[in-house]
């Protein structure tokens, strides 16, 4: 079974939907907006803008500092793995979702990096001395096999 690992760039949809577990893990969903810009072409055709819509989801660690740090316009960088559910509807239809599991969050914001320097102890800040702040999910310690 092979991972898909993504990385995105873009910002928050709405405040993140944040749930909490009988064994106290938490769950953070949030939309996030991601966009290419529009162009013009050498013939001159016109390409507008294409906004492509994201579902993130987080656990734990990075839930809770999604909970206390990300809000509707954050701008964020994440890393994660694509994931695909089906479910049928209330119609019988089969439908489909598609999810980003976050592994790792960094906060492009100058505010809000300037706050997540207050982070929690369950996640890992791997820049505290710059503007942005990166936290990690606890899952995924191991080396990234990301070549650059």
């Amino acid at each position: 079974m092979s991972v898909n690992k993504v990385i995105l760039v873009g910002n928050v949809g709405k405040d993140p939907e944040i749930k909490y577990f009988d064994n106290d893990n938490a769950k953070a969903n949030f939309p996030l907006a991601t966009s290419e810009r529009g162009y013009t072409a050498a013939n001159g055709t016109q390409v507008p803008e294409r906004t492509e819509w994201h579902n993130i989801v987080c656990w734990r660690g990075l839930a809770q500092i999604v909970e206390k740090f990300v809000r509707k316009g954050s701008q964020l960088y994440i890393e994660g793995k694509i994931r695909t559910r089906s479910y049928d509807d209330q119609n019988g239809i089969k439908r489909y979702i598609t999810e980003i599991f976050a592994d790792n969050i960094e906060l492009l914001n100058r505010k809000s990096a300037e706050n997540a320097g207050v982070g929690g102890a369950n996640p890992v800040v791997e820049k505290p001395e710059s503007p942005d702040a990166t936290f990690s999910s606890n899952e995924n310690s191991g080396v990234d096999d990301l070549p650059f």
